[in-house]
Order: C-alpha cells, then structure tokens, then sequence
C-alpha cells in the first residue's frame, strides 16, 4: 500500500459554510493560490449550484490554479454534477465530489426514502458524474452512524459505479478513534473491490476528536485525510490541516507515512486564512498558534536555553515561523525588507516591492519602529485594495470627548461624484458610520464589529473589521492604520464596495437573462 496521505483540502467548501460573511471572488482566489502553493493535492473550492457567486468564484480558481487538483461538490442530483462539470471545465483536470447520506437517522428522517432508493441514487450520481471526468469522488454522508453493511454495500456499490476515491466522514464527530478505526478496517476486511479505489476520511470536531479519528483512521488503511486551513468548518469544525500534515511529518519513523505539504507554508497560509475568513486564531492552538512555540515556565526555559528539543519536539522555522526578529525603521532600505518578506515565506511574485515599501515608510515614519507583523498586515492590506473600489474616503475629521456626543465629518467619493456629510453619535465610530450612511445610496446594518491589534506594542496598526448586513447577506470588511478610527471608516468603505460589486453583478445578469448561470439551488449542503 502506498505510503503516502493524500491531502484533500475543503477551506473553501466546507469551511466557508462557517463564515459570518461570503468571500468575494478576489478573496478566494487569494486563499485558493496559497493552498496550492502549500502543496495540497486536490483542493474542494465550492458547490456551483449553490449561487452564481459559488459557480463564478470556482470557475475562477478552475482557471488559475494548476499544481492541486480543483474539486466541486454536489449533491446526488444531475443539475448539481453538471454545474460542477460546467464551473470546472477550464481546469486540465478536475473532480467531481457527489454525496448522498446513508445513516438511517439521514435516510429515514431526512430524505425519507428506503436505502436501496438511496442506494440507485448514488450509483446514478457516480456514472453521471463519470461522463464528464474519470475522477470522481464519492460520500457516504454520516457514514459514522451507518449500520456497517449498509456502509460495506454503498462503497462497493460506488466503487463498482465508477468512484475512484470514496470518502466515509464523520459528519457530525461521534466516532472516538477506535471506533473509527474499527469501520475503516471492516471496510477493508467486507468490501471486495475496496482496492479499486482510494479510501478517504472527512472528519468533523463535535467532539474534539477530528484529528485524532483521521491519524486512527490512516493507521487503518485510508489514504486520503479531507481537512481544513486552521480546522475551520461547519460548527466545531474540520479536521486541522496544519495539525494532521504536522502529525504526519513529526511522527513519521512510527507511521512510516507522508504527504506532499511544503510545511514552511503552513504559518503563511493560516495567517491568511484567519485574516481573510475574520476568524482569529487562539492562542493554544496547536501549530500555528501564537502560544504554540513560546515558554514560560522557568524549568521549561531553562531546558530551551540548554537544547531546544528538550520542550520543542518541532522546530518554530519548520512550520514557517521566524525566530529572527530584525525591527525596520525609515532608514531600512528596499534590500532590508525584501528580506525580511523572504524569511516570512513571501515570494518576489507575491507582493510589489515598491508600494510595499512606500506603505511600510509612511508607517515607519508614523511609528518608528516596523515589525514583521506589521509588514504581514501591510502586505494583506495592498492585496485587499487592488480591486478598484468605487466608495473611496478622500477625507474624515472625528471630536469627540467626555460630553454626550461624538461628531464626524466626511468627504466620500462615489463614483465620479463627491459628497460631504456630517453627523453625531453615541461615539466616534457610531457617529463616523452615520456619516457614512448619509452618503451612500445603500441600506444597511453593522452586525459585527471589532478592533485587533495587528503590530507590536502600543503604537502598532490597529485593525478594525466589521460585519455588515445587506439584503440578507453578510459582508465581511477590514481597515489597517494606526488611527483606529480610520481603520474603522476603511472597514466600512470595504463592505459598501463589495455591496456594490454584488449589486453590478446582479444587475448585469438580470439584464443577460443570467444565461450563462446554473439556476440557484434552495438547499445549501451542510457538508460531509
């Protein structure tokens, strides 16, 4: 059996799902190049039929990347596959991921349906799916709470069907490890044609345990571990890329077992993540959070100071994280920071030398002292604006102080037009944001706010994101400067341009007759 664990990633399908706010198009794009540059092999970007904002955002990423493989999902429903064969057609090669739940609770009570119709309904799925590419995965949905020959009879069946990988999750994190393991070696020792095909795991965190039950379950046979960038995902969550790619790697000599993650990656690839999904990462978290490789105890330092194994069992730079703190002022030149963007991982390709450097000066001047956080946060910042925005703040002025009322005033551009307004509040940034409000043509609510800190120390850049409601839809937005209150203007100013990207979008396919679009489906899966 072959050695290695293939590296199945869902960030943008099933982790998306848990998003207090959709991506835009631009943004998963963003996320999508940072899996593939970390080595993932099949990356699962959305589910087409869903929305024409899900068809257009994986017929993006089906035409950019080109070293992971671009996967879509859909249910066991020809109009779904074929949304995914029409989103996915401009990549070389893609699969098809179709599922159908096989759990009695699922079948019983949630598709009403005896098992043997569910049973004609995967099989019909899987050789449909097999018109349009010969790389098809197939999900027993909730496989974890399926009586075991129901589970043996539907992956032969789908094996038998056309499958060439066939996934058994742990849809909703009841199984503990031995259990787990159980089911995957019964399915090996009952299902003839088991080796036809390759046996993956999808795991989800209910219970704590997604990570353990995918190492349980790759002891036991299984070859693929579907997984997410800093395990986010549908309620508790996915099972954590970092953690089982680190797993994997660390304990190797005992598994005998390995991927194709370039685990230098792993930092870079998180910190984007938590930015762009507006899901902080905590502290304790293993891998990649901020307390994962620092000591406080005083044996423990002591025992780092006298070799560094004796509390680390990897090392900080194996996971992508620079030990070496080198601080920038406005005397550090091009050479310094194209450096310094190098030890953090950063390509040439992935930045312009020339507007990180004018931004990283202007905040050095302001602050003093740069630090490679604030250069990170600079860097996304760049990304963010290179998409040409139609609401642009051209000047705010804020007074507020220990009185009732805080008052703003603001010039926004529109367009080719210019307004400005003026407006009081119960503080700076509710009276800043009804300015705001004032001056656009939009309805909308705040939902979410809050302010991080995204440098070192009291002077570094503040960052403010918000959450804000349109229509029924969420839209997730972030400022960077080291004045708090504009950070919180540029937030707002970011949602209002992704509203109104939304809105030229719809407006644009109303008046096609949205032709070139899969009608929108009433049900979004809530994953596998």
């Amino acid at each position: 059996m072959d050695n290695k664990v293939i590296i199945f990633d869902t960030t943008l399908r099933d982790g998306e799902q848990a998003l207090n706010a959709s991506l835009s198009v631009h943004e998963k794009l963003q996320i999508a190049q940072a899996i593939e540059r970390l080595g993932v092999d099949i990356m699962e970007v959305g589910f087409p039929v869903s929305s024409p904002g899900d068809f257009e955002s994986v017929q993006q990423i089906a035409k950019t990347v080109k070293n992971s493989r671009v996967c879509a999902l859909a249910r066991a429903v020809e109009a779904d596959i074929k949304a995914c064969a029409d989103a996915l057609k401009p990549a070389e090669a893609f699969r098809i991921h179709t599922f159908i739940s096989t759990s009695d609770v699922h079948v019983q009570q949630k598709l009403r349906k005896e098992f043997s119709d569910i049973e004609a309904m995967a099989v019909h799925a899987v050789k449909y799916a097999r018109r349009f590419t010969d790389d098809v995965e197939f999900s027993c949905e909730d496989a974890g709470r399926t009586p075991i020959d129901n589970l043996c009879r539907m992956v032969e069946q789908a094996i038998k069907a056309g499958a060439t990988t066939v996934n058994i999750p742990d849809t909703v994190g009841y199984t503990v490890p031995t259990e787990f393991g159980g089911i995957i070696t019964q399915l090996f020792n009952r299902v003839p044609n088991i080796d036809q095909a390759v046996i993956s795991v999808h795991c989800h965190n209910d219970l704590g345990l997604a990570v353990a039950n995918s190492i349980a379950a790759v002891q036991a046979g299984v070859r693929q571990i579907e997984c997410t960038i800093n395990g986010i995902g549908e309620r508790a969550g996915n099972c954590s890329l970092e953690e089982v790619a680190m797993i994997l790697k660390t304990r190797e000599s005992l598994l005998g077992l390995h991927t194709g993650i370039q685990h230098q990656e792993i930092a870079r690839t998180s910190k984007l993540v938590s930015h762009l999904c507006n899901m902080p990462v905590q502290l304790n978290k293993a891998i990649v959070g901020g307390n994962a490789f620092s000591h406080s105890s005083g044996i423990h330092q002591d025992g780092m100071l006298k070799a560094s194994n004796t509390y680390e069992i990897m090392t900080p730079e194996s996971v992508g994280i620079s030990k070496t703190k080198l601080n920038l002022t406005s005397r550090s030149g091009r050479h310094v920071i194209k450096h310094r963007m190098a030890s953090l991982g950063y390509q040439d390709s992935d930045y312009d030398l020339e507007q990180l450097y004018a931004d990283f000066l202007a905040l050095a001047d302001k602050k003093g002292q740069v630090f490679d956080d604030d250069l990170e946060a600079l860097l996304f910042n760049i990304q963010q604006q290179e998409m040409q925005d139609f609401y642009h703040i051209d000047y705010l002025t804020v007074q507020s102080g220990s009185g009732e009322f805080a008052t703003a005033s603001i010039k926004l551009a529109s367009g080719e037009k210019q307004q400005i307004e003026s407006a009081t509040g119960n503080g700076p940034v509710d009276a800043l944001y009804r300015a705001i409000k004032q001056a656009v043509d939009i309805e909308f609510e705040v939902s979410d706010y809050k302010i991080s800190n995204k440098g070192a120390g009291e002077d570094g850049l503040g960052q403010a994101d918000i959450v804000v409601t349109w229509q029924g839809r969420n839209f997730h937005g972030f400022g960077l400067a080291t004045d708090v209150i504009e950070a919180s203007g540029q937030a707002l100013i970011h949602t209002l341009n992704s509203i109104h990207r939304a809105k030229t979008i719809s407006a644009l396919k109303k008046e096609a007759g949205a032709k070139q679009s899969p009608s929108p489906s009433t049900h979004k899966p809530q994953g596998v």
